[in-house]
């Protein structure tokens, strides 16, 4: 409904009661309602789920239609992302965001500071969900809030031409709720877990869940060492609950994002349970490093192939080690399986951003399931200069191209800023999304841990000007003169932090008794020029 009929239909409720609500405005009620358009996490989840829909369906069109998000830990992160994204190019199309078990583990746990390894509480996960979309429903708010007051005063002035302006920019406002790809990790725990942590998140809002096919307990970075996986059959059990816990909301369209972690993952926990030769189980045992035996020996796990009696390779751990060299094929099983068994879109975790690796990955993929489309980590564990300033020395070795004024093993260093070779290797850093898109099947791109870092760089940047010579300058010029400059929102923190919104409402509330924060003596009008 346009903003005129959501005024006349609230007018119609209140009408019976006009005796009896006394003080009780058409036009506040439909302000509100237009400010708080979704009512439930529900309500979210179902919105955003058809967007990403219609997106996923826009990329199989044209791979030119990627989609891309940041990484969040706290909801006034991901409300500023939004806020950003809509002052910078006027539409949140294609932008999501990413909440990350990472950086929840490593920022929001009650223990303190945690590895990723699911060691935190599990419900924090669809608290900062709830958190995230709290944030940007007050955004929604705040705009709408000031376009409300631009449009009172258009209207006192009798400013026609500007009041129709502002209707039709009310009428088309876009909001700053859009789709978040969640992190349940292994599930925390068996499929029933999963099920009810999966349901918590959708309650609150949750549209996609990202799940990985590690051993839940056993749960590593995805960039870190000793990863295990499970067998396949575990895995869908898992993926089953979350469609589950999707279907019984009412979340139809809901989104599963089926994680790989073989190409980093040399263990197994488990010999998978097999029926026949060349069904999953086996195909799943196939890659575990054996030996044949002739006798049997103390404590021996056996296994038959192919007529011969087998002996796993295991640890003193318990656990069961693959053959050397077979992580991206079992990559390529594992996203096969997952596609074949509800999930909707692939992640596969590599040790370095590289197109061609990838893309080799996703053909195989293709042959079988010919609209499979990752969700790809762009990930702050990859030192991308150096990656990419390696790729275009070996490119260029391959070429035969002179090569004599630079050492591979060095290219990290600072002498080579500038060349030819690292100017090169910056293009294809700024073009790798793009590239991706179109040569390796990858949809949606993110960055996990993108605010973590840059947190830590403006802050130790702000404390070394401010505790140092440049004293109070340091935090005036740097930062508050720049949010000035650059129209960041945040200069006006009150206005931000909802007091403009909550001074609407006491007028609403009270009329001409409202005790206001927002009068002559607000220092934040200082910032009005």
């Amino acid at each position: 409904m346009t903003y005129s009929q959501t005024i006349a239909e609230a007018g119609k409720q209140i009408a019976p009661f006009e005796t009896t609500w006394s003080g009780i405005d058409a036009t506040s009620v439909a302000r509100m309602r237009l400010q708080n358009r979704f009512k439930t996490g529900l309500d979210i989840a179902r919105y955003t789920a058809s967007i990403m829909r219609k997106d996923m369906a826009a990329y199989d069109a044209d791979p030119a239609n990627y989609t891309q998000s940041l990484g969040c830990w706290h909801g006034f992160i991901g409300q500023q992302k939004l806020i950003s994204i809509k002052k910078h190019f006027g539409t949140t199309k294609g932008r999501y965001l990413y909440l990350s078990g990472w950086m929840i583990a490593a920022l929001r746990s009650e223990f303190g500071p945690l590895p990723d390894q699911s060691m935190h509480e599990k419900t924090t996960v669809p608290a900062l969900i709830e958190e995230l979309y709290t944030f940007l429903r007050q955004a929604d708010a705040r705009e709408l809030g000031g376009l409300f007051r631009e449009l009172d005063a258009a209207k006192a002035a009798a400013d026609a031409v500007n009041t129709h302006r502002i209707l039709h920019k009310i009428d088309e406002f876009q909001t700053h709720v859009v789709p978040i790809i969640a992190d349940i990790d292994a599930g925390f725990g068996n499929a029933e877990a999963t099920y009810l942590l999966a349901k918590k998140m959708i309650e609150a809002g949750a549209c996609a869940i990202q799940i990985e096919n590690q051993v839940s307990d056993e749960k590593q970075c995805g960039h870190q060492d000793g990863k295990v996986t499970v067998p396949h059959e575990d895995f869908l059990a898992k993926i089953r609950a979350i469609r589950y816990a999707f279907m019984e909301l009412g979340v139809e369209e809901g989104i599963i994002v089926a994680r790989t972690d073989s190409l980093g993952a040399g263990l197994t926990k488990q010999i998978a349970f097999t029926r026949e030769a060349g069904d999953i189980g086996d195909k799943y045992n196939a890659f575990l490093d054996c030996e044949e035996v002739t006798e049997i020996g103390h404590g021996d796990v056996l296994i038959s192939r192919d007529g011969k009696l087998m002996r796993p390779k295991r640890l003193p751990s318990n656990l069961f080690q693959f053959r050397t060299g077979t992580g991206e094929d079992r990559c390529v099983l594992d996203c096969i399986n997952s596609l074949q068994n509800g999930a909707d879109l692939l992640w596969i975790e590599t040790e370095k951003p590289h197109i061609g690796q990838i893309g080799g990955m996703v053909s195989r993929i293709r042959e079988v399931i010919p609209n499979a489309k990752l969700v790809y980590n762009n990930s702050p564990s990859f030192n991308w200069t150096l990656n990419f300033r390696q790729q275009v020395f070996d490119a260029w070795t391959a070429e035969g191209k002179d090569l004599s004024a630079y050492d591979r093993a060095k290219l990290m260093s600072v002498d080579y800023d500038g060349t030819e070779l690292s100017n090169e290797a910056d293009e294809r850093i700024r073009t790798f999304q793009r590239d991706a898109a179109a040569q390796a099947g990858i949809f949606h791109h993110l960055i996990t841990l993108p605010t973590y870092h840059t947190a830590a760089l403006s802050t130790d940047n702000l404390a070394k000007e401010y505790f140092g010579d440049a004293g109070m300058l340091g935090y005036v010029k740097n930062v508050q003169r720049e949010e000035i400059r650059q129209g960041i929102a945040c200069v006006k923190h009150q206005n931000m932090s909802g007091s403009d919104i909550g001074d609407d409402h006491k007028e609403m509330f009270a009329g001409e008794a409202a005790l206001k924060a927002g009068g002559e003596h607000n220092t934040m009008n200082q910032f009005a020029a």
